[in-house]
Parts: structure tokens; C-alpha cells; sequence
């Protein structure tokens, strides 16, 4: 088979590359064409696009960069039409993908989607399009089937992929002094994983850090984010944004590449911008403060869109409060500095984990890449038999 597969933000690439290496097991004749990135390169497919060049957030980035996305959209119909590929795998990314799902059916392309867009939270009538536009959705989050239920749309639930990720993820023992890390407990900031989001996050994360004077801070560097990114916010942290509260000596401060989950494995709390890292800090069991603070404009608008009562995916799996959200203009130094504190005392700590273990058993079991790799090729090759819902047959 000829897959063509497109992701556009680094979330997609990580669990697109595993997706690939279980699909080469099932199918192992396959050949793709992939719009992503590093990972997704790594196990050993054709990278057309990296997704660096393709993450535009907020309303008014988009506006600006609409030249360029009209580009991508043009070269990318073109590029599959000289591939012909048996199918368009689409992973997540709908801002893209729901138009490229919506062209690719009308060439008469089987078209897949894996990790639904958010339609539960805003612009459900979106759903009819799909059904028009997709064969075949895959879907990670336990209430999306019966979302989709509703709207007679018949959906496979293969499990969250973070599940594999996170299980299979080893412990480095010498992560500390790999790093050249002191011995005080650490606390994790984790700004995003695209520039805006980070420029605007990580400075407010900075500012808590001279209340913490018992700690090391370790920010969590994007691997697509230019590290001339965070050492200027760094710099100017230490020149005009350290307002230390006493006469105590900053906090160590460390910035690391390519290594969030082995810092997770190793931190006591942590900061994290919304967003699939809030899910991550969860499985790792790690106390977390949710934040985001976006565009005010951008943000005006999600409000009157977003129909949901959190922004974290850990607390709407969970259907309550897990994790304390600061979003907007709650999130201020002090709020995150109070909340911050809270993390660290023992009691709530407990109450916390315990919400994690309530989150983990609703998102299905292990092995999701290789199930759902199983279901394409089986609905590809017209199985009889196909394994859907976590390894039941229908």
C-alpha cells in the first residue's frame, strides 16, 4: 500500500512515527509521503513537509500567514496527486486537514483520520462534513465515540497513544548529573511547543521562580523552537524580570533539549502550558498547574466558540477538576505562585495522584499504534474480521 500521511504539529509527528513503524510490521510492501517531522523522518519514510513550517496559532496569526497556508494547501494537492496513493492518513491538525479531507474525497481518495478534531468543544455541525469527507475516523479520547454516536457516525475508540509512549519510556538514572543539575528537587516548566505560545508563556512561569529559593527550575525546550529563543526570554528574565521577593540567591535555572519526558520521570511539580503536554505531566504523575493566555482578541473569540467547561485534556477525560486551570487573566504571578505551593504540600499531592489513576483507566489500553495499524490495513484490504474498541471483533 501507499500511505500519505499528514501532521502538522509535533504531537502528531511523535505518535505518526509510531503509527508508521506498526503499519511497515502489518504492511511490509508499504511506501509513504509524509508531512511532519523529526520522528516521523526517523522511522524511515519520505518527509515532504516539516511542521515547523506549518504552525500558525490564533486568529490573527492565521490572517497573517494566510499567503503561506494557501501555498501549502496547493503544493500538498499536487504532491498527492502525483503519488496516488491508496489512502490520505490525516492525524489531528483540522485547521488543514478537514479541508485536505474534504478535497482528497472529492478526487476519489479513501481518506482516514486519526485523533478527531476537537468537535465536541466547539463548531459540532463540523461532524457532517466529516461524514461526508472521511471513510474511517480513529478516535483517542473515551467520549468522542459516543459523541459521534450521536450523530449516527460510527467511529473506532483504539485507546490514547500517550498510553505506549509513557509506558515504554525508560528512566534515566544519571538524568541529574547528565545535566549538570543540582541536588535541590526540581520543578518543570513546560511553555509549549510553538513560539508564540512560548514567548508569552515562559515569561510569566519565570517570574515565580525567586518564591521558590529550595528548587531548581527546568524549562522544557521545544525541539522546533530555535534555543535562541528561550536563552533571549532568559536573558531578559535576569537583567529586568527578576524582582527577587528577600535578599536569597536565584534559584539554578537549566535548559533542556529533547528531554521532557526524562525530566518529568525526575520533577516534584511542574508549570504547563495547555495543551497534550497536560496529559503527559498526568501520566508521568506529576502535580501540574494548567495555564494558557493567548491573544486577547483570539481569545475573546474562542470564548463565544469553545463550548466545553475546561481547557486541560486532563481534566475534560476526567469530566471534573483534576488539575487547577489559570487561563487569561487568572493567570498572574500570584495565582501560580499560590497554586504552585499548594503541589508541594503532601495531602493535596495525594489527592491529585488519585485523580490521575481515575484519568488512566479511562484511556483504554496499551498498544494503540499497533491496533489501530491492525484496523487501517484491515479496512484497506477489505478484512472479514476487524479489531476495534481496544481488541474487540466486529
Amino acid at each position: 500500500m501507499k500511505y500519505y500521511i499528514i501532521a502538522g504539529e509535533a504531537s502528531g509527528d511523535l505518535h505518526g512515527s509510531n503509527l508508521i513503524r506498526a503499519l511497515k510490521k502489518e504492511d511490509s510492501e508499504s511506501s509513504f509521503r509524509v508531512w511532519g517531522g523529526d520522528l516521523m523522518q526517523a522511522a524511515g519514510v519520505n518527509l515532504v513537509k516539516h511542521y515547523k513550517d506549518l504552525a500558525f496559532m490564533g486568529f490573527l496569526e492565521v490572517v497573517k500567514n494566510l499567503p503561506a497556508i494557501l501555498h501549502n494547501f496547493a503544493f500538498c494537492k499536487k504532491d498527492i496527486l502525483q503519488f496516488q496513493p491508496d489512502m490520505l492518513l490525516l492525524i489531528d491538525y483540522p485547521g488543514f486537514n478537514l479541508r485536505m479531507a474534504k478535497w482528497a474525497r472529492r478526487q476519489g481518495l479513501r481518506v482516514f483520520y486519526y485523533i478527531s478534531p476537537q468537535l465536541w468543544a466547539w463548531n459540532s455541525q463540523r461532524v457532517c462534513q466529516i461524514k461526508k469527507s472521511v471513510e474511517r475516523m480513529f478516535v483517542i479520547l473515551p467520549f468522542e465515540k459516543d459523541f459521534y454516536k450521536k450523530y449516527e457516525f460510527e467511529v473506532d475508540f483504539v485507546g490514547h497513544p500517550l498510553l505506549d509512549v509513557v509506558g515504554k519510556h525508560p528512566k534515566e538514572q544519571n538524568f541529574i548529573k547528565k545535566n549538570g543539575l543540582t541536588t535541590l528537587p526540581l520543578l518543570a516548566l513546560l511553555p509549549g511547543s510553538r513560539k508564540q505560545e512560548i514567548v508569552k508563556m515562559l515569561e510569566i512561569m519565570l517570574a515565580v521562580v525567586p518564591y521558590f529559593p529550595d528548587f531548581q527550575f527546568v524549562i522544557a525546550a521545544a525541539p522546533s523552537v530555535p534555543k535562541e529563543i528561550y536563552e533571549g526570554l532568559l536573558s531578559k528574565f535576569h537583567a529586568t524580570g527578576n524582582q527577587k521577593p528577600d535578599s536569597a540567591q536565584l534559584p539554578p535555572i537549566a535548559l533542556l533539549e529533547n528531554q521532557t519526558y526524562a525530566l518529568l520521570q525526575h520533577a516534584q511539580a511542574a508549570l504547563v502550558t495547555s495543551g497534550t503536554a497536560t496529559l503527559e505531566t498526568a501520566l508521568f504523575r506529576v502535580p501540574q498547574v494548567v495555564c494558557y493566555k493567548g491573544n486577547p482578541l483570539s481569545f475573546w473569540l474562542a470564548r463565544r466558540l469553545v463550548k466545553v467547561p475546561f481547557i486541560s485534556l486532563v481534566n475534560l477525560i476526567a469530566d471534573r477538576e483534576v488539575v487547577r486551570e489559570l487561563i487569561q487573566n487568572d493567570l498572574t504571578i500570584n495565582n501560580l505562585r499560590l497554586e504552585l505551593n499548594k503541589l508541594l504540600d503532601t495531602e493535596k499531592r495525594a489527592k491529585l495522584l488519585r485523580g490521575y489513576d481515575e484519568l488512566a483507566s479511562k484511556l483504554g489500553e496499551a498498544g494503540v499504534s499497533r491496533r489501530l495499524a491492525r484496523l487501517v490495513f484491515a479496512y484497506l484490504t477489505g478484512s472479514k474480521e476487524v479489531k476495534t474498541d481496544s481488541g474487540s471483533s466486529s
